[in-house]
This record gives structure tokens, sequence and C-alpha cells, in this order.
């Protein structure tokens, strides 16, 4: 068995160790709060993963039209849309923001500072201030989402540019090469894996923040169903079944920037199968 394949089967192994030890520790949690004195309801709290799943196959309605999943699904659909705009949004300035702040040390002392300030203002506090500012809660949802993809974007973008060595430009500059060819055949391809970096980070945020913010007001997502079913106008299960689709849905945005980071750079694909 060659190199490459060992390591695919490392893998898979890891995979589902990770698994079925998941599982594993959810079933032994569920199990303790059912026999818990001091719990009245267990399946309120913890419910075993397979009532969970069940929940997703029944065909009761939970609100005169819609079964269980079929109403998570249709919330979820919009929560990952608005994340989707926000995402690409923030992605798209994290990116233009990094190429500028390489360009002029001026604007990096400029911007980075306000880059910093942003990220530590509470998403809560902010969404309040967003939709003063808009007068539309679902622009100000798509904006947060921006909010919180561009940073990790500009700043792993920017580490990029900024880890080639300084050999490199010299090298450049002796074939006379202008700026733009120094950032179209070395800096941008150079920085590639540090943008997915933050992509792979960016992402699963982005539809968090989606999701946070949809509890604050009313409308159509997975926090607005969220709210709804924490006080209790369906059933339970429903609250389980966003909180499991809601991780789904964060995980694959991750592995679907690493696919296309595997699409975009296959040498690094290759490089990481060499290493491993």
């Amino acid at each position: 068995m060659d190199r490459p394949k060992k390591k695919d089967h490392s893998s898979s192994l890891v995979t589902l160790a990770w698994t079925l030890g998941f599982f594993l520790i959810w079933e032994i949690l569920a199990f303790l709060v059912a026999n818990s004195a001091h719990i009245r309801s267990p399946e309120k709290v913890l419910p075993h993963f397979w009532k969970i799943i069940a929940a997703a196959f029944n065909t009761n309605k939970v609100n005169g039209s819609q079964t269980a999943i079929q109403l998570v699904w249709l919330n979820a659909k919009v929560t990952l849309f608005r994340s989707a705009e926000g995402f690409a949004i923030g992605a798209g300035i994290g990116f233009l923001l990094a190429v500028l702040m390489s360009l002029s040390g001026a604007l990096k002392k400029i911007f980075f500072p306000y880059l910093m300030i942003i990220q530590m203002i509470p998403i809560l506090g902010m969404a309040p201030i967003l939709l003063s500012l808009t007068g539309n809660i679902n622009q100000s949802r798509i904006i947060i989402a921006a909010i919180l993809t561009f940073y990790p974007v500009a700043t792993n973008m920017l580490a990029g540019i900024e880890s080639v060595e300084e050999e490199m430009h010299e090298l450049m500059y002796s074939y006379a090469a202008n700026k733009w060819q120094i950032y179209g055949k070395m800096l941008l391809p150079a920085s590639i894996p540090y943008l997915f970096t933050g992509l792979k980070v960016s992402a699963p945020l982005a539809i968090t923040a989606s999701i946070l913010v949809d509890t604050l007001q009313g409308g159509i997502g997975l926090g607005c169903l969220l709210s709804q079913s924490l006080k209790g106008a369906m059933t339970r299960y429903v609250f389980w079944l966003i909180v499991v689709i809601s991780a789904a849905i964060g995980i694959m945005s991750y592995v679907a920037m690493g696919i296309i980071e595997d699409i975009v750079s296959p040498h690094k694909k290759a490089e990481r199968a060499c290493r491993g």
C-alpha cells in the first residue's frame, strides 16, 4: 500500500473514531440526564440522539401545515442564503482591504486598529445599531455576517502577502517586474493558503452570526425559529433539530472551503498528502 492510500485509510479511521466517540458521549449524557432525580423532563433537556433523528422523519404536523423537518429546513435555507450573502461581501472586502494594506504602510496603520475595534464589539450590541442605521433587519443580519467574515479574511490574507521573503521581491525586481506582475505572479498565489485559512474560519462564523442575530427579532430564519421553540410554541425536538442542522451546516461550510482550496491549489493537496 503506498503512502497516500495509508493516509486516506488513517483519516477514515480517525473520522470513524471521532463520530463514534461523539455519539457515545451524547448517549451517556442523555442517559445521565434521564436518570437524574433533579430533572423532571429529561427529553426536554437532552434527548437521545436517535429520538432527534426520529423526529426528523416524523410526519406529524408541528404548526398545522408542516412537519418538524420541513419547518426547520425552510428556515435553514433563509439563514443559509443570508449567511452566504454576508460571507461573500465580507470575504471580498477582506481581500481588497488586505491588498490595500500591503500596498501602503500608512493605510495599514489607519485600518488595522479599526479592524480590531470592530471585532471587539459584541454581535448582540452591534445588531441594534445596524438596525437603526439600515431600518431593515434582514440587511442588518447580512451586514453582521459580512463584518464577522472580513476580519479573518483580511488578517490572514495580509499575513500571506507579508510572508513572502524579501529575496523573492528582489528577484522579481531584478526581472524588471512591475507591481501588477509582482502581485499577480508571486504575492497573491503565495497567499492563497492563508486566504483559505481565513475563509475556513469565517464561513462557520457567518452562519453562527446570522442565527444569533435572528433571535433578536421575528421573521424567518433558524434563530427566529429557535426563539419560538424555546418559548414552547412547538415540540422541543424542533429545537434539537435546529441545533443539529445548524452544526451540520457550519461543518459543511468548513468542508466546502477545503474542497474549493483543493480545486484552486491542487499542488497544496499533493504536498499535504506527501507530508502525511
